[in-house]
């Protein structure tokens, strides 16, 4: 893939004008590397749906849940809710959240650990 036509295709796109000034364009390669390690990570968790696991982000995050799904972008993961952040209804009421659906980006998924 040339820069041309890289810039061809944002511009057709995104409607952006010819004379606008790029200021960056991730490498062609380093593209088709990452739309493979997202590949690769959606189909483990595909294969996983349902199982326990931890999760740790790049950042240093640890989840611990359950996959319940898997797209393009995003790892669902079922994580427990905590009682006293995950209040729901009228004050005095004592309606929590039992479970809460994370969306993870896969990009930022750096360990993926089956807890058995």
């Amino acid at each position: 893939m040339t820069n041309a036509y890289l810039r061809r295709s944002l511009t057709m796109a995104y409607g952006l004008q010819q004379d606008n000034q790029v200021v960056y364009q991730a490498n062609p390669n380093m593209v088709q590397h990452l739309k493979g390690v997202k590949d690769q990570i959606r189909h483990i968790c595909s294969i996983h749906l349902n199982r326990p696991v931890k999760v740790v982000t790049i950042d240093g995050q640890t989840f611990e849940g359950i996959i319940v799904s898997a797209d393009d972008r995003f790892l669902y993961l079922s994580v427990a809710g905590q009682e006293d952040q995950r209040f729901l209804g009228a004050p005095g009421s004592f309606y929590y959240y039992n479970n809460v659906i994370l969306p993870l980006v896969l990009f930022e998924l750096l360990v993926i650990t089956l807890m058995l």
